[in-house]
């Protein structure tokens, strides 16, 4: 199944400002102790094309990588002690993630 590279960009960045050491978003910085590795963006792209299949397009959009980065981002990330002490959650930091392709 082909994919535009709206869609990998959109894949790429969430899982490279998901990664503390090359993030450019403070929260992360500050608060993620480890972020997804190569296969985070393996596991996102196989959902995104699993999803437009099961919904009968032939090529997945941004909008498949934005409904499935929770599900798909939410283990392959952990916040830090400061992070959870100060009650936030692995969501928060998603949601932001997102914020930043949409």
């Amino acid at each position: 199944m082909p994919v535009g590279d709206t869609v990998v960009d959109a894949i790429l960045s969430l899982v490279r400002n998901g990664r503390p050491v090359s993030s450019e978003l403070s929260e992360v910085i500050t608060h993620v102790a480890w972020g997804p590795g190569p296969r985070a963006s393996q596991s996102l792209m196989l959902a995104c094309r699993a999803k437009a299949l099961l919904e009968g397009r032939y090529a997945p959009s941004v909008e498949d990588v934005i409904a499935l980065a929770g599900p798909v981002l939410q283990h392959r990330m952990a916040l830090n002690f400061a992070a959870r002490a100060e009650g936030m959650t692995i969501n928060t930091v998603i949601k932001r993630l997102i914020g930043k392709i949409q």
